[in-house]
């Protein structure tokens, strides 16, 4: 009786059926995509353009590093910058650790 049942239950060879093969790949392959365009690809081109910005900074760059200290560059080298957080107050920080350059605020109510 069992037997039977588990015979109906399969499916004949070439009814289809089983997902063998490269449709057994195609929702990996889908979601391999959705994570490329969606984690992958933003993550890089962020590392590019900060990568890019490290390696354009200048002597007078306002700047904010990682840990949220405000000040100018003062002095660069290849690894280390100095920056003036006040008034005879340098320290000094690798260029990776700068997060960004800080830019004034537009005006509130300003047209874009």
């Amino acid at each position: 009786m069992f037997s039977d049942l588990a015979h109906a239950m399969g499916t004949q060879p070439g009814q289809g059926g089983g997902g063998g093969g490269l449709e057994a790949f195609i929702p990996i392959i889908l979601m391999f995509v959705i994570f490329y365009f969606l984690l992958i690809r933003p993550q890089q081109k962020k590392a590019k353009d900060h990568q890019e910005m490290i390696n354009n900074l200048k002597k007078g760059d306002p700047v904010i590093t990682n840990g949220g200290i405000i000040g100018v560059i003062t002095n660069l080298n290849e690894r280390i910058a100095t920056i003036e957080v006040a008034d005879k107050v340098k320290i000094k920080v690798t260029r990776g650790s700068i997060a960004d350059l800080n830019r004034p605020a537009p005006p509130q109510g300003a047209k874009k």
